[in-house]
């Protein structure tokens, strides 16, 4: 940073990445993109099986910063009401009172959310979009400092509603976490065994002084001095290009090359372009630099493109996944 006033958010937020990376042991890609969409004011979808401390890793980011955290657990029975909150009839007055949903928290967790239907979905994404819930004809708005984290299971797809490809496009990245290494697997057995030992009943409280310790939690006006940060990072116009030129090349597939087109049904939206932007931005500050490279740009681009790229049947029969096809466009496109 060149900055000198710069320094100590800066540091604060690394601070925070080192500590949820001892507490979420084999998945530092999950705590980078968290940060990213926490730096890029976006929302996160995270597609892994059971057990992968998704969670765990939203929780820990929730107790190293200043902001309130629920867990949703989405299922068919679930209300838009349920999120949103609603009007409370109170019979000593003959009047009605809202009562907020969980939606009004800093930090929410939507896990399984192709397990609600399409109303209840729509419900939580339009908070996403408008950062502000209707109820009763009345607008509330939503906390500044607001970050959903919704999670998919690929596991289990009965019973599921999943979501239309223009409510995917609200998330600024979709990231996909695998399963850890050996070395790490059974450091979470030690830590985990660890923590028992040490405390059987530790509620959110306790866990918030330790993180003090460290000298956190960070507070909600660093997060924002931090935003505005990324937001003034310089990126030269031939990176832009570069941003553009990646996602053009989704939707003219047939200008690139045979396979491209015949692999790709609908290419990526405005949106795409917006959150490349961003994302790149908030990496490159992450890694203490004052503009964006071309590096950043390739490094976050399967995370913000694999579900606005939607494939052909000719793929599915290929065998070729999205990524792969990303992949291709990335070789494709002339790098600056």
């Amino acid at each position: 940073m060149t900055a000198s006033n710069e320094a100590p958010v800066h540091q604060q937020v690394l601070g925070l990445s080192a500590w949820m990376n001892r507490q979420i042991v084999g998945q530092s890609a999950l705590v980078s993109r968290l940060l990213i969409a926490l730096l890029a004011d976006g929302h996160l979808l995270v597609e892994g099986s059971p057990g992968l401390a998704k969670t765990r890793a939203v929780r820990a980011l929730a107790q190293g910063i200043e902001g309130n955290f629920q867990r949703i657990q989405f299922t068919p029975d679930l209300l838009p009401s349920d999120l949103t909150g609603t009007d409370i009839y109170r019979p000593q007055d003959s009047s009605f009172s809202f009562h907020p949903g969980p939606l009004f928290h800093e930090i929410i967790v939507a896990d399984e959310i192709n397990r609600a239907p399409a109303r209840v979905q729509s419900a939580l994404l339009e908070a996403m979009e408008e950062r502000q819930i209707t109820v009763g004809g009345k607008t509330f708005p939503l906390a500044s400092l607001f970050l959903v984290m919704a999670t998919q299971n690929p596991l289990e797809q009965e019973g599921t509603y999943p979501l239309p490809e223009a409510q995917l496009d609200r998330f600024i990245m979709k990231v996909t976490i695998g399963y850890p290494s050996l070395d790490s697997e059974l450091q979470i057995m030690r830590q985990v065994r660890s923590e028992a030992q040490q405390q059987q009943s530790r509620d959110q409280a306790d866990s918030r002084g330790a993180v003090l310790t460290d000298g956190l939690p960070l507070s909600q006006a660093s997060v924002q001095c931090a935003r505005q940060q990324v937001l003034q990072l310089h990126m030269a116009p031939a990176v832009e290009e570069y941003i553009a030129q990646l996602v053009r090349a989704t939707r003219e597939p047939e200008n690139w090359s045979a396979d491209l087109q015949r692999w790709i049904r609908f290419g990526a939206s405005p949106r795409a372009s917006l959150a490349l932007d961003r994302c790149s931005r908030a990496l490159a500050w992450l890694e203490g630099r004052d503009f964006v490279t071309p590096e950043d740009v390739q490094l976050v681009a399967h995370d913000v493109l694999r579900h606005r790229v939607l494939t052909s049947y000719r793929a599915d029969v290929d065998g070729v996944p999205v990524d792969d096809i990303i992949s291709q466009v990335l070789s494709l496109v002339a790098v600056p």
